[in-house]
């Protein structure tokens, strides 16, 4: 056989496979297995035999609505809340619901609400697709909270009626997060209303958190506040306060131009 012969016949078998291949595929019965409500990666698309290629394929015949690079949704449906930030968490390392908003969803609150910003937390310095922002305005950010030995997962859980796979910050690593933000996004006063609230932070939470907190800022907030508003864990703030550095007197600043000065206890 000549060399363009066996050519013609490679790609024919080719060709005759493609054809088999979508003959046995159909993505109708791929459709009764897919989540609702969730955004689907072209990682999730293939363990269900359906390869980059083909997605993007299916797309253009509207079988598929596309979202962002690599990321699709079923059309026709409506990205839940929860099904995106499931999403992000098994993509962002430590990604999770924290400060003001974790707060909020663990009962913590002042009567008057907004509009919810979704305050989210991670250890990837990322832009949250307008994807998602668009629909669930929301402010992403990978502060370095604490230190690299603090144990992983610690003070991260999800809610008791909530998806597994979407973490909550408790109320104690809430704090430290909502307190991280003063000066930035939040505003001190209403900080100093929403820990009022917080009477009943558990010390043996509380305290491996602060011994892993890096920002003197925020144990130094945390103490002062908590004993001006002599709440039961005041000892407790104020022992690591004492022991971090940042000499007598720490001073700033904040955005909005309030002066925070923050005596060593």
């Amino acid at each position: 056989m000549h060399f363009g012969g066996i050519l013609r016949h490679i790609s024919g078998a080719i060709l005759d496979f493609m054809a088999q291949s979508r003959r046995k595929f159909s993505f109708k019965d791929v459709l009764a297995k897919l989540a609702r409500g969730e955004p689907l990666s072209t990682a999730a698309l293939r363990e269900y035999g359906v390869s980059e290629f083909r997605a993007s394929d299916l797309a253009r015949s509207g079988w598929l609505t596309h979202l962002g690079r690599g990321v699709y949704m079923l059309p026709g449906d409506t990205l839940s809340r929860d099904g995106c930030l499931a999403f992000f968490t098994h993509r962002v390392a430590d990604f999770h619901v924290g400060g003001k908003t974790a707060l909020d969803w663990r009962g913590v609150r002042q009567n008057v609400r907004f509009q919810e910003v979704l305050t989210l937390w991670g250890d990837e310095p990322k832009r949250l697709p307008p994807w998602f922002t668009e629909s669930f305005p929301s402010r992403y950010q990978a502060t370095q909270l604490f230190d690299d030995q603090l144990p992983k997962g610690l003070g991260l859980q999800p809610l008791p009626a909530g998806r597994p796979d979407v973490l909550v910050s408790v109320p104690e690593r809430a704090l430290l997060e909502l307190l991280s933000d003063v000066g930035k996004t939040q505003p001190l006063e209403e900080a100093r209303q929403l820990v009022e609230l917080l009477h009943r932070l558990r010390e043996r939470v509380l305290d491996p958190l602060l011994a892993h907190t890096t920002r003197i800022k925020v144990i130094r907030l945390a103490e002062l506040l908590a004993r001006e508003l002599d709440l039961p864990w005041a000892a407790t703030a104020k022992r690591h306060s004492q022991r971090i550095g940042g000499g007598k007197r720490w001073v700033a600043v904040t955005k909005s131009g309030e002066r925070l000065d923050l005596r060593r206890p």
